[in-house]
């Protein structure tokens, strides 16, 4: 069923926010400081192009606290939000409003959604299969 949903998917807005994901890491990526971000954004550029079956946690459950989980991730997560979290996150409510209008749409504008909530505060997440168990 994922796989269907994620054809649809692609169809139906995952493309372009996709694309959205990669010049945001293509941006980050120009200078050394935003490397870590660049990746970031190229891990979730892959998310935001087949979401379903995947799910976004905290990466603390994952592997423990990191240096991307406590202080210096709500800095990152601060930059982020100012230098490309906002215009994702209106990318994927736009594609969200327009699928909205029909009701096979709306499970696309749901995922949408959450992808925009992911967009505007990516540090100290990561993506993981759904159903899998965290690590501790």
């Amino acid at each position: 069923m994922a796989l269907i949903l994620n054809i649809l998917w692609i169809v139906l807005g995952g493309a372009w926010m996709a694309l959205g994901w990669l010049i945001a890491a293509a941006i980050m990526a120009v200078s050394i400081i935003g490397l870590p971000w660049a990746r970031a954004a190229l891990t979730t550029a892959g998310y935001s192009l087949m979401p379903f079956g995947f799910q976004a946690i905290n990466r603390a459950e994952v592997t423990g606290p990191d240096l991307g989980t406590g202080a210096f991730g709500l800095l990152g997560n601060l930059i982020w939000l100012v230098l490309a979290g906002w215009w994702l996150a209106l990318g994927h409510i736009l594609s969200a409003l327009l699928c909205a209008v029909t009701i096979i749409g709306l499970p696309f504008a749901w995922a949408h959604l959450k992808l925009a909530g992911f967009a505007l505060w990516p540090v100290g997440r990561t993506i993981v299969l759904r159903n899998q168990q965290p690590v501790r």
